[in-house]
């Protein structure tokens, strides 16, 4: 018997995952752009703009629209670069921290839950595989 594609069995699975996902950034009143954006943050707290968007693979154009939303809520900050006072600096605030967080903790059980048909030591495995197949080359 054939094995399926990797790359159709990841889809499916990213579908699932993305659907079961919307609904809970839509109740934290985030996008899935924005719950980009606040985890990229999170994981490196400052970043200029334009690093920012290649980071996430969105449109540096389009990023402003989004990071004036995330501002006007009060979830990020923009100040002038330091170096280069052409670019800005993004950075999350207490509050954007806390929505992640709070998003994050929803998101998580629902993987769980998701997850649930998976033993233990099988989870565990594709948790730990998962980041090493997503770095670039």
């Amino acid at each position: 018997m054939e094995r399926e594609d990797f790359g159709a069995l990841l889809a499916q699975v990213m579908r699932r995952v993305m659907d079961a996902e919307r609904p809970i950034l839509t109740a934290h009143g985030l996008s899935m752009w924005a719950y980009s954006v606040l985890s990229r943050l999170a994981d490196r707290p400052m970043e200029t703009q334009q690093a920012l968007a290649k980071s996430i693979g969105y449109d540096k154009s389009r990023l402003i629209a989004l990071l004036d939303d995330l501002e006007r809520d009060g979830l990020l900050t923009r100040q002038p670069d330091p170096s280069d006072r052409r670019a800005h600096t993004v950075t999350l605030t207490p509050a954007g921290k806390a929505r992640l967080h709070a998003a994050k903790t929803d998101i998580h059980a629902m993987e769980d839950d998701l997850l649930a048909p998976l033993s233990p030591t099988e989870k565990r495995h594709l948790l730990s595989a998962l980041p090493r197949l997503a770095q670039e080359p």
